[in-house]
């Protein structure tokens, strides 16, 4: 089963964290989201925000030019 990417990358909070919030809304319970971020913010505040409602977060890649997270939503 393919993973939907969302590419948050030219986004800064708090816009970045309202699309993250809208597009894992549609997940079902076991299904994941491939999410890129780049901002300082973001990258902070999805995680926090994804892993408070429920979320597993896999962290692919995370060095100084992009976070790449695998989000999981729970059961």
């Amino acid at each position: 089963m393919e993973r939907a990417l969302l590419n948050l990358t030219a986004e800064r909070c708090p816009m970045a964290l309202l699309l993250a919030k809208r597009a894992v809304q549609n997940l079902h319970s076991g299904e994941s989201m491939e999410i890129h971020v780049t901002d300082t913010g973001a990258r902070q505040d999805i995680p926090r925000y994804l892993s408070n409602h429920g979320f597993t977060i896999e962290v692919r890649v995370d060095n100084h030019q992009v976070l790449e997270i695998i989000v999981t939503k729970g059961l």
